[in-house]
């Protein structure tokens, strides 16, 4: 019962939200594949409009135990995630955090995520301080760009 009190239902659209000179856009996760207790949530774009350097140095949500900046890679053709301590943004320079690269992992998810809803995800970057973003829930699949094999994966 406490989580329906952090998903919200509604129509997606993307959102673009500014802290200091970063900009960030385009908050969004894929749907649970049944009762998954893992899960991911993607950026569009987090632009560093600034002459100096910051970085992603956390995030957490109330919709997961744990969540940890991470990193896929592969190796020797086995796709593997990373934990990341933090995420550079170097001064006029933009990353994304899309399926297969950078993205937020979020570990021990209190219910699946489910198309249409949307929770919140706080960032915290060193110098720009903390932000809290709606993230909207996409259907599985959604901008998939990479087979993974999620049983070999490590944490």
């Amino acid at each position: 019962a406490a989580t329906s009190i952090f998903f919200t239902s509604g129509i997606a659209q993307a959102k673009d939200y500014k802290i200091g000179e970063l900009m960030i856009s385009d908050p969004w996760a894929r749907a649970s594949a049944g009762p998954a207790k893992t899960g991911a949530a993607y950026i569009g774009k987090i632009s560093n409009h600034s002459q100096s350097s910051d970085r992603l140095i956390s995030a957490t949500s109330p919709a997961a135990k744990r969540v940890q900046v991470h990193n896929s890679i592969v190796e020797n053709g086995i796709a593997k995630m990373r934990h990341i301590e933090a995420l550079n943004l170097k001064p006029g320079q933009s990353v994304a955090l899309k399926p297969g690269g950078y993205h937020i992992m979020m570990m021990g998810l209190n219910t699946p995520l489910k198309t249409g809803q949307s929770f919140p995800l706080t960032l915290t970057f060193e110098k720009a301080g903390k932000i809290t973003l709606t993230v909207d829930v996409r259907k599985i699949g959604s901008s998939h760009k990479m087979k993974m094999d999620h049983g070999k994966m490590k944490h």
